[in-house]
């Protein structure tokens, strides 16, 4: 089977890619990386500073306005790693200064969760699981 190294990029597609990459770097930390653009649509590609994800957000002409809906096909959600139970908590004060609407944390079986969602309503969520790989 052939094989990838890593995930490369994530690529969201907004409403307003401007608002989407000034949430991400605030609430985030992401940074911007550079502008893209192609038939129909532009993008802003955003990198983090400390762990390299990459992240973009392109804006469609055709795009209808409306806001995410987990149950429709495609991404349900995206969840990011935290190293430390403790680290929960700190997420969730921080979310909490910034006002960024967040559920509570859910501690369960196989992890605890904290979910909070960007400006077009996808859910993202910091996670920590015990030994995880």
């Amino acid at each position: 089977m052939p094989k990838f190294s890593k995930v490369s990029h994530i690529s969201f597609s907004v409403r307003d890619i401007g608002a989407s990459a000034k949430w991400y770097g605030k609430v985030l930390g992401f940074e911007p990386m550079e502008e893209v653009s192609g038939e129909g649509w532009r993008g802003i590609v955003l990198v983090h500073p400390t762990n390299a994800a990459v992240i973009e957000f392109q804006q469609h002409d055709a795009n209808g306005g409306e806001k995410f809906d987990p149950r429709r096909t495609g991404l349900d959600h995206l969840a990011l790693r935290v190293d430390t139970r403790d680290e929960l908590d700190e997420w969730m004060d921080h979310l909490h200064h910034l006002e960024v609407e967040h559920s509570q944390i859910t501690d369960r079986e196989y992890g605890s969760v904290l979910p909070f969602k960007d400006p077009d309503g996808i859910q993202l969520e910091a996670f920590y699981r015990e030994s995880h790989p």
